[in-house]
């Protein structure tokens, strides 16, 4: 029976023969510095605003698409499944920062709308989340890398996108 530790240790060996240390070094900082800014932001966001940061989030995504978003595509731009959409929505709809309306046009559709308690929430909780990021992301990154950074983020993100889909005939 092989061990835990030699499994390790022969999965270790077995990197640093091909090199995938280093080669994976790039990916393996990242998520670790993404990770550590995400839980500090949400810390901060829970102890100074009593709000996840998964509820900002939502509130801020609705607030730049002008209140109003489709279900799918509220999931969509905070990384979660329909479901988890769901809850969140579900939430902040008990606190009164969020309303869904229905579709006019499609009885499975529905919009997630921010309420004027939703927009004051947000304007309350807003300067705690970007200060955070201004002093745990903006303020530790060179400038002089900035421009080479969000190239390359970019270049990442233009190969991951989907073509832009046909504009859907229906409201919902």
């Amino acid at each position: 029976m092989v061990s835990a530790l030699t499994t390790r240790r022969d999965l270790t060996d077995a990197a640093e023969r091909h090199g995938l240390e280093t080669h994976l070094r790039p990916w393996v900082v990242f998520l670790r510095a993404h990770a550590g800014v995400m839980r500090r932001l949400e810390a901060e966001l829970e102890v100074e605003q009593g709000i996840s940061l998964a509820d900002y989030d939502a509130l801020m995504q609705l607030a730049l698409a002008d209140g109003r978003l489709r279900m799918n595509e509220l999931a969509d731009r905070l990384l979660l499944t329909r479901s988890g959409a769901s809850r969140l929505v579900d939430r902040l709809e008990e606190d009164g920062y969020v309303a869904r309306h229905k579709c006019a046009t499609d009885a499975r559709g529905a919009y997630a709308v921010l309420t004027e308690a939703g927009r004051e929430r947000l304007v309350e909780v807003a300067p705690t989340h970007l200060r955070g990021v201004d002093e745990h992301f903006i303020a530790v990154l060179p400038s002089r890398d900035r421009v080479a950074f969000m190239r390359a983020l970019e270049t990442v993100l233009d190969r991951l996108e989907p073509e832009p889909a046909t504009p859907d005939a229906r409201d919902c």
